[in-house]
């Protein structure tokens, strides 16, 4: 009863200081958030040529005033209270100060980069720039991640848990933001190489002050990405959550930009040739965006698939498997696309230019997506046994087969939805195909999809079943324990199962001892009821114990074995006992 609750309370007294942590760390972080915004609204203030301290928004200035003066002793009081707390290593080693320090340094990070660039950018083409505001919160929240940066780089009082997230936040980040303004830069220059000046909306601004901003975005992105990959050790980082990042970003979202890039090129160019409905200038316009992407995309992505090459081997076929679900989704989208518009045009043969368009979109995303599916997923040669079957492409079949079928139940849903209202409804609104050719099509997809994983999915069930019953039907080691001679059992034992043989004497054979050194002969079909009784037994480690002989047959007794540690009072002998022991 003392035990109990002894243990009861030490529980208690765990959860109690698990609570206050966290309480005390969200204070702080919410302390730290006040301070910087009251300290960013009177910098602005400051910034401010040409105007009072207080010249019209008093309740603006009371507001940074309180958050500031009263705000920020708060922050620093506990901050040093949380300091010298984590002289205890039981401090250090808390969810919560990981998580305090990882949520404060993304926070800071992406204030003070996303402030710093916009005023960068505001210089360019702005007759008036608007700095203040963005100067004062960069430098505030740069502060505040510069001071985060040095706590959580310290030799003794950084945390041990969660360490990594303050790497991969800035490595995604800054890689998000290189790679969008990236696309935006080089997607303008493209547009005026292809569809010249004149193509370009008339305005104030030239063109290229924009792809000039673009270009102050997309080196910012780049260091932030630079400074957190190589300098912060992130390249270096084999953790869970630095491989999850890195297929998320550097292998998901790099492949549907790359493959939505290069379905919009073939998009274009499908249009040019076979649906010129509209002028050349309105056709081109995607073209230049379009291209960034692709070549964005597929830098990103091979530069991860590289680099990823060095990481666990379940990293790579993750990042493979993502790369052929990314694929097979803009296939598969463009099998319904297909599907839908032929309907489309069966039902009116005369259709117009929107139908051919939808047409095109369709066969481009095919084109991009099928043959990338193809080369990653290699259908024609899918493993024929259980041993190349890698971790997690079960997992991955279940997802797909899940997600397409339930793609698949919403589209049935609609079709019997629009069948109903055709039967129920006024017949004047559309022809029946017309209403269920877009339904239709996404289910046949899905459908497609569905069947498709679903079939590799049992069949891959089927062989891993297989292999294991084989697998667990093996004995690897036979201890013989007879009064017999062992020559003929042992030699049938191997060559039934492949065992090795250890035999261990009976000195009780029978009625009377033997003489040492003296075995009996086997009895008539002794070997053929040994070979039956261990064809049945699933162990590696079987105990054979025949005889001892009463004038009728030997009896025969398997016991399956298995290898465990027995505890003595003098300590842990290894030992084998019965499995059912």
């Amino acid at each position: 009863m003392t035990s109990r609750v002894s243990t009861t309370a030490s529980t208690a007294g765990s959860a109690q200081l698990t609570l206050r942590r966290l309480i005390l760390y969200i204070l702080l972080f919410a302390l730290v958030v006040i301070a910087a915004v009251g300290l960013s609204g009177l910098f602005e203030r400051l910034f401010s040529t040409g105007a009072l301290l207080a010249s019209s928004d008093v309740a603006g200035l009371a507001r940074s005033l309180a958050f500031t003066l009263i705000g920020g002793p708060l922050a620093a009081l506990l901050w040093w209270v949380v300091w010298k707390r984590l002289d205890d290593g039981a401090e250090r080693i808390s969810a919560g100060w990981g998580l305090y320090l990882a949520a404060a340094y993304a926070v800071s990070l992406i204030v003070s980069v996303t402030a710093l660039l916009g005023l960068a950018a505001s210089f360019i083409g702005q007759q008036e720039p608007r700095w203040h505001s963005p100067l004062s919160g960069g430098l505030v929240w740069a502060g505040i991640w510069i001071w985060h940066r040095w706590m959580w780089r310290h030799p003794v009082k950084h945390p041990v848990n969660l360490d990594d997230v303050p790497a991969v936040i800035g490595t995604a980040f800054g890689l998000l933001t290189g790679a969008f303004a990236a696309i935006t830069a080089l997607g303008g220059l493209l547009d005026v190489a292809i569809r010249g000046f004149t193509s370009l909306t008339p305005g104030t601004e030239a063109w290229w002050q924009s792809v000039l901003r673009a270009l102050v975005w997309a080196a910012g992105g780049s260091i932030v990405w630079w400074w957190h990959w190589f300098k912060g050790g992130g390249r270096k980082l084999e953790t869970t959550l630095m491989d999850v990042a890195l297929i998320a970003v550097g292998i998901f979202a790099a492949g549907i930009t790359a493959l939505g890039g290069s379905g919009g090129v073939v998009f274009v160019l499908l249009r040019t040739a076979f649906d010129r409905g509209d002028p050349m200038s309105e056709l081109l316009a995607p073209l230049g965006s379009a291209i960034a992407a692709a070549a964005v995309g597929a830098l990103v992505w091979r530069y991860h698939r590289i680099s990823g090459a060095r990481r666990s081997v379940a990293t790579r076929r993750a990042g493979r498997l993502v790369t052929s679900g990314v694929a097979l989704a803009a296939a598969a989208s463009g099998i319904g696309t297909v599907i839908n518009a032929t309907l489309a045009m069966t039902v009116s043969p005369l259709a117009g230019s929107g139908t051919r368009t939808l047409l095109l979109g369709g066969i481009s995303s095919l084109l991009v997506g099928g043959p990338v599916w193809w080369q990653v997923w290699k259908p024609g040669s899918q493993r024929p046994s259980a041993d190349a079957i890698p971790p997690g492409r079960r997992i991955y079949l279940i997802v797909f087969f899940g997600i397409s079928a339930v793609v698949a139940l919403i589209a049935l849903l609609v079709i019997g939805y629009r069948i109903f209202e055709f039967l129920l409804g006024d017949v004047t609104g559309g022809s029946f195909l017309d209403r269920i050719r877009a339904p239709f099509g996404l289910l046949v997809a899905a459908g497609l999809v569905a069947a498709y994983h679903f079939a590799l999915w049992r069949r891959e069930r089927v062989l891993l079943a297989a292999a294991s019953l084989t697998s667990a039907h093996i004995i690897d080691r036979v201890t013989l324990v007879t009064a017999f001679d062992p020559a003929a059992l042992s030699k049938a034992i191997t060559a039934a199962n492949g065992a090795r043989v250890t035999v261990w004497r009976r000195a009780d054979a029978g009625l009377e001892p033997l003489p040492a050194g003296v075995d009996l002969p086997p009895e008539p079909g002794l070997v053929d009821r040994v070979v039956t009784a261990l064809a049945g037994v699933t162990a590696q480690h079987v105990l054979l114990v025949i005889g001892p002989a009463t004038g009728q047959l030997a009896p025969i007794e398997v016991i399956p074995l298995e290898n465990r540690n027995i505890v003595f009072n003098d300590g842990p002998v290894s030992g084998v006992i019965p499995s059912g022991n």
